[in-house]
């Protein structure tokens, strides 16, 4: 079952994505209990389509666990992950998917297609809409002052 404590962290580093103007997600990775990498958006810092918060985070687990493959690892993410995502998460093993809020523009968990569906060898176990509101809310407020 989900733990609200690594949510919350996500919630933090979208946050810090926020301050810098970036969209704010954020995203943390545990093995058994212990955060092991996290990310949060930095593609407006890096000019760089590819630092998605999801993408960052498995990045550094995968050095700090010195393995391409994230098997017993959850991801939690504060926005439902996008096809990009979805795929880098199929390659890296991870064993269970955490969100927040769905994202009905890009969403590959359920908000637009659901690819954990489709007949891939590989299935991640899929909680989204944990911590909805609170998630939900960061991105309103994001994108309530860039207007």
């Amino acid at each position: 079952m989900p733990e609200k404590f690594f949510m919350e962290r996500a919630l933090k580093l979208a946050r810090d994505a926020a301050a810098e103007g970036e969209v704010p997600v954020g995203c943390v990775i545990v093995r058994n209990g212990i955060i092991v990498a996290e990310g949060r958006n930095r593609r407006e810092e890096t000019q760089n389509a590819l630092h998605h918060a999801e993408i960052l985070a498995i990045d550094n687990a995968c050095f700090v666990l010195r393995n391409r493959r994230l098997t017993g690892c959850t991801l939690y993410v504060t926005l439902e992950p996008c096809p990009m995502c979805a795929g880098a998460i199929f390659n890296a093993g991870i064993d269970t998917v955490v969100f927040g809020a769905k994202d009905t523009n890009m969403g590959a968990c359920g908000g637009v297609i659901n690819i954990f569906e489709e007949a891939f060898g590989f299935k991640p176990k899929l909680y989204g809409g944990f911590m909805e509101e609170e998630c939900a809310q960061v991105l309103k407020d994001f994108f309530i002052k860039l207007r």
